[in-house]
């Protein structure tokens, strides 16, 4: 299934004039579709600099976690991966529910006989509507530790999550407070590494800045590359403060100072993210492939550091913006159906005591 959309968005066109980015022809300095992958070089801006401009997806089916059944497996056989797209293929057909995040490959993994959404309150559309989804041969995005799994929260973090769960049960949506930053529209979090749901990135660049426009939520890091120290410990951000430089072909930026109402998502982590520090590495592959590395540390929050990789794939369309807010009902409905489920409750008790 091709991905459809089309058109720049207004945000990257900010961004460029913000850094007065350079902006290059990735299409124009890559190979032909004919060329060796052995002798592809990596294209220059015309600063010289590595040249990671484009549209990217992430798209890949790998799920972040080895699944229990791949335990000790960091891989699988050619064969097995043409027995996994095949069922996968039989599965999303564009018929039946859409699968999101890690269920596209763990519903193949385990053979399921139609798939069918967890989502029992709203209902689902079907799988026609979403982006073909590749499966090769990792068992996890998971690189280190070497099991494939997120390491364990901290005693003090597994404490903060429990009483977040059973808080969240007992207020799902008292205010907006209560609801999810992503279901706010204000954010889903750097990095976001959940694939196959409007997870499309835009790269450009300059000789001083690098700017990664995202789709979902249509956020802009601008990455300054003149070697500036960090912001103050008392200045904290939504995304992070960003600081890039260049190893080799290596694009390698730090980001710390998040700020205390971040959350990482799909991390199991829940509550603040402020002491985390992300290294994220960026290196084109290929003409239409970009290995994309994290490292993240919190000594509050993980008992020890982790690692994913990830491989984005070039697209030749424009992203337009995920625009969160002109179609947020979602937000209104949410609090004022929990008032009407307060209302009722609050009705049967009435005349429960009558």
């Amino acid at each position: 299934m091709k991905r459809r959309f089309l058109g720049a968005t207004g945000a990257v066109v900010t961004a460029l004039a913000l850094v007065g980015l350079v902006s290059g022809s990735v299409a124009a300095q890559a190979p032909s579709a004919g060329a060796k992958a052995k002798t592809w070089t990596a294209p220059r801006t015309a600063d010289g600099q590595p040249d990671l401009q484009g549209v990217w997806g992430n798209n890949a089916a790998t799920p972040i976690e080895r699944p229990k059944e791949l335990e000790g497996r960091a891989t699988l056989t050619d064969a097995e991966v043409a027995s996994l797209k095949k069922r996968a293929g039989e599965l999303f057909n564009g018929d039946g529910d859409a699968a999101f995040g890690d269920s596209v490959f763990t519903a193949a993994l385990r053979d399921v006989k139609g798939f069918k959404s967890t989502d029992t309150q709203t209902g689902n559309y079907n799988h026609f509507w979403i982006v073909d989804r590749p499966i090769d041969n990792r068992t996890s995005l998971i690189t280190d530790p070497a099991d494939g799994k997120i390491p364990a929260l901290t005693a003090e973090a597994q404490k903060r999550t429990d009483a977040s769960v059973e808080y969240k049960k007992a207020h799902p949506a008292d205010g907006p407070e209560d609801l999810p930053l992503t279901h706010r529209c204000i954010t889903f979090g750097v990095p976001n590494i959940f694939a196959g749901y409007n997870s499309y990135y835009q790269i450009v660049q300059s000789k001083d800045y690098v700017a990664i426009h995202s789709e979902m939520v249509h956020d802009v890091r601008l990455i300054p590359l003149d070697n500036r120290p960090h912001v103050g410990a008392n200045t904290e951000l939504w995304m992070g403060d960003s600081r890039g430089h260049w190893e080799g072909n290596t694009l390698v930026v730090e980001t710390t100072n998040f700020n205390d109402r971040t959350n990482f998502l799909f991390s199991k982590a829940v509550g603040s993210l402020e002491h985390m520090r992300l290294v994220e590495r960026f290196t084109r592959v290929g003409a239409d492939r970009l290995q994309y590395d994290v490292t993240i540390s919190d000594p509050t929050m993980w008992t020890k550091p982790w690692s994913a990789t990830l491989f984005w794939e070039g697209s030749k369309d424009q992203i337009y913006e995920y625009a969160c807010h002109e179609g947020n009902e979602g937000l209104a409905g949410a609090l004022s159906g929990t008032r009407a489920q307060e209302r009722e409750a609050a009705s049967a008790a009435k005349k429960g005591s009558n």
